[in-house]
């Protein structure tokens, strides 16, 4: 699903007095470069115009006025151009006041609102070139129709635990048991447990049952070499017992070993722990004593301090209050101070035009011109006048000769 498009967060100035405005530069400075990347300027303007890749805060904080100012004119120039619009790129010894008038009447001809004075883009960084710059941007975006899309996050493949098969563990007690029993010595080999000793036993009851029936046997051995054999078995036959750890006797045995011994450390330690608890308390005793004394003579410039404090809450409510009627009455006379330049500059025009002398010199001889042309057409006036004089007495003298022989 697409989502709406980024709104910008410098698209209308905030309030100056508020603390937070002075990390917004910051922040949206860091939304147009992430603008700019999605519009290529990387390619389109760096590469083309060959400059410096810009940082993430080159027009939040000042480092150098004129290339700042520059890099504004040419980048704002570029995003107009991204649009379809023709702007001519600036150069760098252009003047900066026609440079930023057209500017913002190409900013305003998009429907970019701006309401500050236009000497605020000379310096060529901070919150009002961000907001211009970042105002193209979203309509660039909006030229070219970017979309913004939900991010897509990877796909967790769940991977099931194998449950730990019960023969591996089995098998695996067993070569535990086979390398303890290859580590143990030989002479364990000839030992006789407790456990073998049970299992003969329990071997011979059963054979003793078996032959019950049968007749008894009775023995041939000799008593004095039943003796020598049992000396010479004697030390081979060795009875072990493995310790188990699981064995409650074994714990309770230690558990034995660690109360004595702990029965011995105490003795030697309550003494030394009774000494110590009573130096504890003497000098808990004394620092008691001390703060006592430290706040009876404290208590009245704490006393102080807290009225003092309280005065100056209540000075810095006042002076919040005020604050916000100085920087709008502040904003008030930026703005006529701006029309009195305005003003100034066009009586100066005014002042200059009216102390010219040209335009009278021109008129002194447009009128000598007309003068000469008036004398001339009089001249040519007369000269018609005595040729139709002429011409009429020419006429009359005609007629008279005509009409006297017809009466003679």
């Amino acid at each position: 699903m697409d989502l709406e498009q980024l709104s910008s967060r410098g698209s209308a100035l905030e309030d100056p007095t508020d603390p937070s405005q002075a990390y917004q530069p910051f922040i949206i400075m860091e939304e147009l470069m992430d603008k700019l990347k999605v519009l290529k300027y990387g390619e389109e303007f760096i590469k083309a115009l060959k400059m410096r890749p810009l940082n993430r805060y080159y027009f939040a904080l000042q480092t150098n006025p004129g290339e700042q100012f520059f890099m504004f004119t040419s980048l704002a120039a570029w995003l107009v151009r991204k649009m379809g619009r023709q702007f001519e790129q600036p150069q760098e010894y252009d003047d900066p006041n026609s440079t930023i008038a057209v500017v913002l009447d190409a900013t305003r001809d998009l429907g970019i609102p701006v309401d500050f004075a236009p000497n605020k883009l000379k310096q060529g960084y901070g919150r009002y070139a961000i907001y211009i710059l970042n105002s193209l941007a979203d309509k660039a975006m909006e030229h070219t129709k970017v979309i913004w899309k939900k991010p897509k996050p990877p796909l967790e493949v769940e991977t099931e635990e194998q449950p730990i098969d019960d023969e591996a563990e089995l098998l695996l007690e067993k070569i535990e048991e086979e390398m303890a029993a290859e580590d143990s010595d030989d002479d364990e080999d000839n030992l006789l447990h407790i456990d073998d000793l049970q299992n003969i036993t329990n071997i011979n009851k059963s054979l003793l049952e078996s032959q019950k029936q049968e007749e008894m046997l009775e023995s041939n051995t000799n008593s004095e070499e039943w003796r020598l054999e049992l000396e010479r078995v004697l030390p081979k036959l060795k009875v072990t017992i493995k310790s188990d750890s699981r064995d409650w006797r074994a714990h309770l045995e230690q558990m034995k070993q660690y109360r004595s011994s702990l029965q011995e450390v105490m003795s030697s330690a309550s003494s030394q722990l009774q000494h110590l608890s009573t130096d504890l308390g003497n000098s808990l005793n004394k620092i008691q004593s001390r703060d006592k004394f430290l706040n009876s003579q404290l208590e009245p410039l704490l006393y102080q301090y807290r009225t003092v404090q309280d005065e100056l809450a209540k000075i810095s409510e006042q002076y919040r209050e005020v604050s916000g009627g100085v920087s709008e009455r502040q904003k008030t006379l930026a703005r006529i101070t701006d029309e009195l330049e305005s003003v100034k500059q066009e009586m100066e025009e005014r002042g200059s035009s009216m102390t010219d002398g040209s335009p009278l010199v021109n008129i002194k001889k447009a009128m000598g011109r007309v003068k000469g042309d008036i004398s001339s057409m009089n001249v040519r006036i007369g000269v018609l006048e005595y040729c139709i004089t002429q011409a009429r007495l020419r006429d009359k003298d005609l007629l008279q000769n005509e009409l006297t022989p017809n009466t003679v």
